[in-house]
């Protein structure tokens, strides 16, 4: 009742009331309605126009920012919907009853896609986001391209869609179209580029929807942390590659966890996985593997550290030159297929910094590829399940001594969870192995000099800002980035500039749609002959990409941290407001 009172068509009826002797006139149901209605808007266009003028007045404007004023408008109603912690955890149940509907469905449909669809995902297919791809590279930034399809556990029985080709390897097909795709836009851009200098249109894929049954992965998983040999310092839980973990795969004989099912479809993954690496190789395409929930991780890291080993192998001598210099020699395609004019790193996997085991995996990871030959590629990033990590293990140790407990999918054999304590323990795990991969790619550079084929990439992919100035910092610190004053008069500014060597070897990114004040932050901090910035950029229809958008917004609470969506609403709504100033003033 208090909400409708303080509505002015509401109190303006009640003071005409005052004043009249007559009895109160009977509305009839459609006017009731419509009162009431027009009440109720009114108080809440009030309501929101108050908590947008309080969003803009108390928050400052990012500097960088390029975005339209629809795109703010969208990200305003998107990140003011995230804040509302309940609806976000309800969401997924609340779309799937509006979605069943009949002429609902098509009203929640229409507002998803102009809000949450295009707020996180950049089209219906990889080549119906190449004008996006144009826009970002417009603006410096280059793009990572996931095909954002999330297998349910319907699907993951080796259900077939319509067509009847089983649903992962419909999968499978989409992402070799989007190294196409992204091929296909870096070639044409070439077009008016020296050689293939500037690539950076990228791919990634998600293990755990590349193959008929998820658990197979969760049985190789079991297998390797049964098997893999005690390494001195020992390494936590997931544990950290080795070069035999997937010679399981040579056999067809199941091994009491491994069934023969289970070994033939993570040997079809492996030559899926081959196939997808041979054709990012042969058009210049870096993939990058997904990290996932721990019980997939051990597998996952095996075999990305088997792709890595076969298709980054360095050349025998260091100082060859490679596919990013060839083109300051000559234009003739022929000179340049004289060479080894191979991506390196082409394959990078995801060390996720919540995870307890993450400083030791990485020394070792890096030790390895020392001594194995081949490039290291590395996306760092803090991860997203911590809570689900947490409850599966303290579930999986409450089952040991319950009889009918529900079963958890944690295999962890640690008594305590696979993840950090604290928020503030992950955040201090991610600046250590930051500095480790600066201090590698710097004795890197200095190694092999502007010409050589890089042992080492990083993909710094993090929506903290302070992680972001923190390793601008530690660029400079190492000497691998030069602080420049820039500007005319009283508007100047530092800038770091990345020469090109450093910037074949690392990259930020962000997911496309959320903290976009620090990517064009970042854009306009740094300074590089080809992007440094990338934006990871979902793709996929609508009803294919519901669970990601479900997720998502979920997830923004751990991602963006306590407060996140909050922080990206009032941003928005700053912008919006100076640019509503600016159209006023001009």
């Amino acid at each position: 009742m208090s909400l409708i009172t303080r509505s002015g068509a509401l109190r303006l009826f009640v003071r005409a009331r005052t004043f009249s002797t007559a009895p109160p006139p009977r509305l009839r149901r459609p006017g009731r309605v419509l009162v009431l209605s027009s009440a109720l808007t009114t108080s809440v266009l009030g309501s929101l126009g108050y908590v947008f003028y309080n969003d803009a007045s108390n928050t400052d404007p990012a500097p960088f920012d390029t975005r339209t004023l629809s795109d703010l408008l969208r990200a305003y109603i998107v990140y003011g919907t995230c804040s509302i912690a309940p609806l976000v955890d309800a969401a997924p149940t609340i779309l799937d009853t509006l979605f069943s509907i009949p002429g609902v469905s098509k009203i929640v449909e229409s507002f998803v896609r102009a809000t949450f669809f295009h707020q996180f995902v950049g089209a219906d297919t990889a080549n119906g986001a190449l004008p996006l791809l144009t826009s970002l590279r417009a603006e410096n930034k280059g793009a990572l391209f996931s095909y954002a399809v999330e297998v349910d556990q319907k699907e993951v029985t080796g259900q077939k869609n319509m067509e009847g080709q089983p649903v992962h390897k419909r999968i499978i097909e989409e992402i070799i179209r989007s190294i196409n795709a992204s091929a296909d836009f870096e070639d044409g851009r070439d077009a008016f580029q020296d050689g293939h200098i500037g690539r950076r249109t990228w791919v990634s894929v998600k293990l755990t929807a590349m193959l008929p049954n998820a658990q197979s992965l969760i049985n190789l998983s079991t297998h390797l942390t049964n098997t893999r040999a005690q390494l001195e310092p020992p390494v936590l839980f997931p544990g950290t590659p080795s070069p035999s973990d997937l010679s399981i795969l040579h056999s067809s004989a199941s091994t009491g966890i491994l069934t023969e099912s289970d070994i033939h479809d993570l040997k079809d993954l492996y030559s899926d996985l081959v196939q997808i690496c041979t054709r990012a190789e042969e058009r210049g395409v870096r993939v990058f593997i997904d990290a996932e929930y721990s019980w997939y991780q051990p597998a996952i890291d095996a075999f990305g550290h088997a792709l890595i080993e076969r298709f980054n192998k360095l050349p025998s001598n260091g100082f060859l030159r490679t596919w990013w210099d060839i083109s300051s020699w000559t234009s003739s395609p022929f000179a340049r297929k004289s060479v080894d004019d191979r991506v390196r790193p082409l394959v990078y996997v995801t060390y996720q910094t919540y995870l307890r085991c993450m400083p030791a995996h990485l020394t070792h990871s890096l030790a390895l590829a020392h001594a194995r030959g081949y490039a290291l590629g590395v996306k760092l990033v803090r991860g997203a399940y911590h809570p689900y990590e947490v409850a599966a293990h303290h579930l999986a140790r409450s089952a040991d001594s319950a009889v009918g407990s529900p079963r958890s999918l944690s295999i962890s054999p640690d008594p305590e969870p696979p993840v950090q304590p604290s928020k503030d323990a992950t955040d201090q795990c991610f600046h250590d192995c930051a500095t480790v991969l600066i201090d590698a790619i710097s004795q890197d550079v200095h190694r092999s000099g502007r010409f050589g084929a890089p042992s080492i990439g990083v993909f710094f992919a993090t929506h903290n800002w302070t992680s972001c100035e923190s390793i601008l910092e530690e660029l400079v610190k190492k000497g691998l980035g030069v602080v420049e004053r820039v500007g005319v008069n009283e508007v100047q500014e530092d800038v770091v500039r990345i020469p090109l060597e450093v910037g074949e070897r690392i990259a930020f990114g962000q997911l496309y749609g959320m903290s976009d004040a620090l990517t064009n932050y970042l854009v306009g901090r740094t300074r590089c002959e080809r992007p440094c910035v990338i934006k990871y950029v979902p793709f996929g229809t609508l009803v294919q990409v519901m669970p990601y958008l479900s997720r998502r917004a979920i997830e923004n609470k751990s991602v963006l941290g306590a407060g996140g969506a909050t922080r990206e609403r009032k941003g928005a709504a700053a912008l919006i407001w100076k640019k509503m100033k600016g159209l006023v003033v001009s």
